[in-house]
Order: structure tokens, then C-alpha cells, then sequence
């Protein structure tokens, strides 16, 4: 499975860049086009679609490890691809 977020652009979030280039996952949490919510990890290795953004967020901040500035919740319509 391929998750990808288009639209997010990676600029703005320079602190999930600059971790995932050491190794450490990110998270980004938003919607899809349908209302749906998603976390995608920066790695493309893990998320996927929740019931609510409370757990989409529960669910990318137990696997961060609950590390500062590790989950972003994102403005622009996320998209997995399978």
C-alpha cells in the first residue's frame, strides 16, 4: 500500500522534513475529498482511515511516541493510494 498526502505541501511542514530525514515518523492528520479522516506517515509506512480526528490523532501520536511537533493536522485534503 502507497500512502501518499497531496496538496501537503512539505514546506510547510519543515519540522516532520527535517525527522523523517533522520528516520523518526511523522504524522500528517486531515480529511480525504469525502470527509473521511486520515494519518499518513512521513515514510509512507503506516496510517490510514478513522472514524474521527480525535482518533486519527490518538492513533499517530501513540506511534510517535508522543514526540513535540510530531503529528500535523493538515488544511488541504489528504489521500491514500492503494
Amino acid at each position: 500500500m502507497s500512502l501518499s498526502h497531496e496538496a501537503v505541501a512539505t514546506a510547510e511542514f519543515p519540522v516532520a522534513e527535517t525527522e523523517a530525514s533522520q528516520g523518526l515518523p511523522s504524522y500528517v492528520v486531515g480529511q480525504d475529498g469525502q470527509g473521511r479522516w486520515i494519518a499518513l506517515e512521513s515514510h509512507g509506512l503506516g496510517g490510514g482511515y478513522f472514524r474521527s480526528r480525535e482518533a486519527a490523532f490518538h492513533y499517530a501520536v501513540s506511534q510517535t511516541g508522543r514526540r513535540a511537533g510530531a503529528v500535523r493536522l493538515s488544511a488541504e485534503p489528504l489521500r491514500i493510494a492503494l
